[in-house]
């Protein structure tokens, strides 16, 4: 990609993004046609994959879309490699990794952005931070390095294309993503994720070698086996119809979970995240996941796990359920598939910076929780526990790291109102303000500046704020805030997001340039 800076602001410029000023609407860059190259990277408990990746921004008017995306390569599918000691060989995927760069005929420095995935069990490893590093020296271009249960059920929900699908059969779809060492379920409406979950359960929480001989038993496994009577022995040989009741037992506890608000109290210790807040069944129902590849009989080869037998258990079950069976957009791999980021204009005409040297931050990750910020009498509680959701949807809410919350101001900007809106999301981000960081606001409207003022001088928080405006975020994307210019009193603002090719987030525009 080309990229155009001056020397005022050379020293901000992300490697392989666009550079925006926040209040004097022009960008550094006129091309009406923006090319990136991008990969997806996905380390699972089971499989690990890479999918490179062509993305055309155009200038429409004054806003920017995503036109064009195609698949250059999609790499091969690995088993995960583990070392004797069950952590991940790092050596191993970086070979892999390599290879598939080759193969892909692409140089690591020709990659402009992406997404690292690391899912499951796998982001559970000892030496996860290792297969992170192995892209370290991309790691300004990349907008994930781990994925939580919650992420990664987000994740497979539009990466299958049950988001979209949602929108374009106006039904209630619930995508089922089965992995190697957990189960995501989540149900989307109207092109919104409305409601997800995650268990326990996975093809390879038991793992068998070419004799039938278990090679490695997950916590999981060993709590399949015990409900069924089945003793479980490293080293030893597990009768098949040992194996078809535990995975017969397996889905059962997924159906259990998918349909039930309240599931039993054994499905219920299986569970990573809340049992689903409805039992209502969904109009459609897919799978995803390496399992899937079984389930709708793209894969027959077996890999020493359960994903055939499970798959098989799975689909009876599913038939028999009631919802309308449909194949997914993306099967195995759902997580990864257009996971790659893109930039686009952002304009915003008031910003509040306090102190000024919490600038630059890089890659924060956006919440859009959906506020009621029309009454005249905003309700605190509700804002605040609204943003709390938004955080635990996106495995935030333990406050690890700066977090940018992204609302949508309506109404008029009076003291009343300010004051019930900045208590209440600073009661929401009490976690991650506890954990030292600032307390970062992007708004739509030309709001920004009061909004942090109040914060800072109102209500005397003690954790630097920074609230810029003119900007439209969503969920899922990552923020760019640049140092602040001298001449200017402007703040350089890259936005980059998760591109998931056919959902209702694909093309999106950016705002005014």
């Amino acid at each position: 990609m080309n990229e155009t800076t001056t020397s005022a602001t050379a020293q901000e410029a992300p490697v392989g993004g666009r550079v925006f000023f926040s209040n004097v609407r022009r960008s550094l860059e006129g091309e009406d046609e923006i090319i990136l190259v991008s990969v997806g990277v996905d380390i699972g408990s089971s499989t690990s994959h890479l999918v490179f990746s062509r993305l055309v921004l155009e200038r429409l008017d004054n806003r920017y879309i995503v036109s064009e995306r195609t698949v250059l390569h999609e790499s091969d599918v690995l088993l995960t490699p583990y070392a004797a000691d069950q952590s991940i060989d790092a050596a191993a995927l970086g070979a892999f990794i390599e290879a598939q760069y080759a193969q892909a005929g692409i140089a690591p420095d020709k990659i402009d952005t992406g997404a690292l995935i690391l899912t499951g069990v796998a982001v559970r490893r000892t030496n996860s931070r290792a297969i992170a590093d192995l892209f370290a020296a991309q790691a300004g271009k990349f907008v994930s390095v781990s994925a939580g249960d919650a992420l990664e059920t987000t994740l497979a929900a539009f990466g299958s294309g049950a988001a979209a699908r949602s929108v374009r059969e106006t039904a209630r779809v619930m995508n089922i993503d089965i992995g190697g060492g957990t189960t995501k379920i989540a149900v989307c409406e109207n092109g919104e994720l409305v409601d997800l979950t995650a268990v326990d359960i996975g093809a390879r929480i038991v793992a068998l070698d070419t004799e039938g001989r278990l090679v490695r038993l997950e916590e999981a496994g060993r709590k399949f086996a015990e409900e069924v009577g089945v003793t479980l022995t490293l080293g030893q040989p597990v009768a098949p119809e040992d194996l078809a009741r535990m995975v017969d037992r397996m889905a059962e506890r997924i159906f259990d979970v998918a349909g039930n608000a309240a599931p039993d109290a054994i499905s219920q210790s299986l569970l990573r995240l809340e049992p689903l807040r409805a039992s209502q069944l969904p109009d459609v129902l897919t799978f995803s996941g390496g399992v899937s590849e079984y389930v709708y009989g793209r894969e027959a080869q077996a890999y020493g796990d359960l994903g055939p037998l499970l798959a098989a258990a799975v689909r009876r079950k599913a038939q028999a359920w009631g919802p309308r069976l449909e194949v997914p957009d993306q099967g195995i791999r759902a997580t990864v598939i257009g996971a790659s980021q893109y930039t686009v204009q952002v304009s915003g005409s008031t910003i509040y910076v306090e102190p000024v040297n919490i600038l630059p931050v890089r890659n924060v990750p956006v919440i859009a929780p959906q506020l009621d910020l029309a009454a005249d009498d905003l309700n605190v509680a509700e804002i605040a526990d609204n943003i709390r959701r938004a955080l635990r949807r996106l495995d935030l809410h333990e406050g690890h790291q700066a977090v940018a919350v992204c609302y949508r101001w309506q109404g008029s900007a009076t003291f009343h109102r300010l004051d019930a809106f900045c208590r209440a999301v600073a009661e929401g981000m009490s976690a991650v303000l506890a954990q030292g960081h600032p307390l970062l606001l992007v708004g739509e409207a030309d709001c920004g500046g009061l909004i942090g003022i109040h914060c800072h001088e109102e209500l005397h928080l003690k954790s630097p704020v920074l609230s810029i405006d003119g900007i439209t975020l969503k969920e899922l994307d990552f923020i760019d805030i640049g140092t602040m210019l001298e001449t200017s009193g402007a703040v350089p603002v890259v936005i980059k997001s998760l591109v998931f090719p056919g959902s209702a987030g694909l093309g999106r525009t950016a705002l005014k340039a």
